[in-house]
This record gives C-alpha cells, sequence and structure tokens, in this order.
C-alpha cells in the first residue's frame, strides 16, 4: 500500500491543521477496514492509531469512524475528509503521473495490472470521483457503473465486464429461482451496480426489503456472512456467489477521458484494452 507522506501536506478546516498522518490513517482504513491492520502498515501502535482517530473527531465535532462487526469503516463524513485530502494533493501534484480517480471495484482493478506508466489511483464511490473528474483534477475517471456516463451522454470505453452475485447468510435456504427472492432482506451498497439487481427485481414484481445501507462491497460482505437472513448482491470479480441474475445484472467497467491533451492518457488506454486484457481476465473480470 502507497502512503503520500510528505511532511508539508495539510487541510485547514475551520481555522484547525489537520496533517498528513491523519490523511495517511483514513486512507490505510478506507482499504483494510480495521485499525490493527492499519497501525500496523503504519508502523504505530493500535493505541496511538485510535488516539489519532478520536483526537481528530473531537476538534472535527463529528465521527469519521464507525465499528461494522469486528472492523472498522469510514462513514460518511469520514469518506468526505478523505476525499479532501485527496484533492488537496492531486491539486499540488508536481509530476506528469496520470491521476485516476474512480469506484471502488474498478479503481482496485488498475491497481492491480501492472504497466509502464506512473500513477496515482484514488478509489472512492463513482459519484465522488465523478465530482474530482467535472473539477479537472484528474486524468482518467474510471467507472464500476457507466450509468453517470449514460446519464450525461458522456462517451466512455468499456475495459471488462462484469455482473453481480448473490450473497447470503450461512443459515439461509439455498435460492434456486428468482421467486425465492421475494420478501428478503437486503443490504444495500450505494454507488455500486446493484441498481440492475433491484431493476430486475421491480421487472419480476419481486418485492425486498433494504435492511442496511452501507458505501463498500466488502462491509457488506462482512455483514452479510456474519448476520442471520440476510443477503446481498456483489460483484462477480472480487465474491463468489449465486449467480441467479449473472445475465440480468452483467455491466460494463470503463474509462472515461478527462484530460485528452495529455498524450498518456490515449497510451494508458491503449495498454489495458490490449497487453492488459490478460490481466483483467486474471483479477476475475470478463475481458472485452
Amino acid at each position: 500500500m502507497k502512503f503520500h507522506s510528505k511532511g508539508l501536506i495539510s487541510l485547514d478546516i475551520n481555522g484547525e491543521i489537520y496533517s498528513y498522518k491523519l490523511y495517511q490513517s483514513l486512507e490505510s482504513l478506507s482499504k483494510t477496514k480495521s485499525q490493527r491492520q492499519s497501525a500496523k502498515e503504519l508502523n504505530i501502535s493500535h493505541t496511538v492509531f485510535n488516539r489519532r482517530l478520536l483526537k481528530a473527531e473531537e476538534k472535527l465535532g463529528f465521527k469519521i469512524t464507525e465499528k461494522v462487526g469486528n472492523g472498522t469503516i469510514l462513514t460518511r463524513d469520514g469518506l468526505d475528509l478523505l476525499e479532501e485530502f485527496q484533492k488537496y494533493i492531486i491539486k499540488i501534484e508536481t509530476t506528469n503521473n496520470l491521476n485516476i480517480a474512480g469506484g471502488h471495484i474498478s479503481s482496485g482493478l488498475l491497481e492491480s495490472i501492472k504497466h509502464p506508466f506512473n500513477t496515482n489511483i484514488y478509489s472512492s464511490s463513482d459519484k465522488d470521483a465523478f465530482e474530482l473528474a467535472r473539477r479537472g483534477a484528474v486524468d482518467i475517471l474510471t467507472l464500476d457503473d457507466p450509468l453517470i456516463a449514460y446519464e450525461r451522454d458522456i462517451d466512455f470505453t468499456p475495459i471488462a465486464y462484469d455482473y453481480l452475485v448473490l450473497i447470503s447468510s450461512p443459515n439461509c435456504e439455498e435460492i434456486k429461482n428468482i421467486s425465492d427472492l421475494r420478501n428478503l432482506d437486503f443490504v444495500n451498497v450505494t454507488g455500486s451496480a446493484q441498481r440492475l439487481a433491484w431493476n430486475t427485481l421491480k421487472h419480476y414484481d419481486i418485492e425486498y426489503n433494504i435492511k442496511y445501507k452501507l458505501t463498500s462491497q466488502f462491509d457488506a460482505f462482512k455483514l452479510v456472512r456474519n448476520s442471520e437472513n440476510l443477503h446481498c448482491f456483489l460483484n462477480a470479480s472480487y465474491f463468489k456467489g449465486n449467480e441467479i441474475l449473472k445475465f440480468d445484472t452483467r455491466h460494463v467497467i470503463s474509462l472515461i477521458k478527462v484530460n485528452e491533451d495529455k498524450s498518456e492518457v490515449d497510451e494508458f488506454i491503449d495498454f489495458i484494452l490490449n497487453e492488459g486484457q490478460e490481466s483483467i481476465k486474471n483479477q476475475g473480470f470478463i475481458p472485452i
């Protein structure tokens, strides 16, 4: 895991200065979902890590983390704070690196592909990443779900296909037919391609209940597996599950050129569409 550890990075919020150490903590926690693991990666004690978060929350006046099962995730306010740090870092970046921001699934895919380019890859929701792109803060926008592009008639480049699988609590009976989904409790992951599953259930007049709303597919998976009678639709590229809606939820993982004046943008996309397709397949996605 890479961290931006520039000692001069700080953020002024309502007169309070928050250093890069808080940024490192938030960035790590957004990926590990574990205070102990993040503390280990930052080479500090768990006590110091926890105190850093608590001190920030006291100064800010709102919660930036919350417990989910045995782990810890960022709240919506915590994610917003992390995004502010990321925007600032992008703005002061002086190298010729490609700045890429996008959804958790698509950005994670790009991070896993070996390529000859120097990149800074930032992971967030499609919505937050689009806002960064709209402000011209990134060179390439990557989308877990092309909905944003469809809604705004924006050209995008498909780089892979994915679909959703059904994850159920261990005590649940096997789902064999779509009708078996009727009146079940689900976890909704905002900003994901789950809209395809919900649209499919509505098409078949299947009523369902949204019991929890989360921002991370990984947190949703842990919640479902540690609960009773709970279900969730998650990306097949990262999770193994029931493929009952495989063909109804197939969708593209895509890239959008934001900075068309930077030659490396076209070169990077060309690489992903050619040499990078084997890596895409190895990561569990369906190549274009």
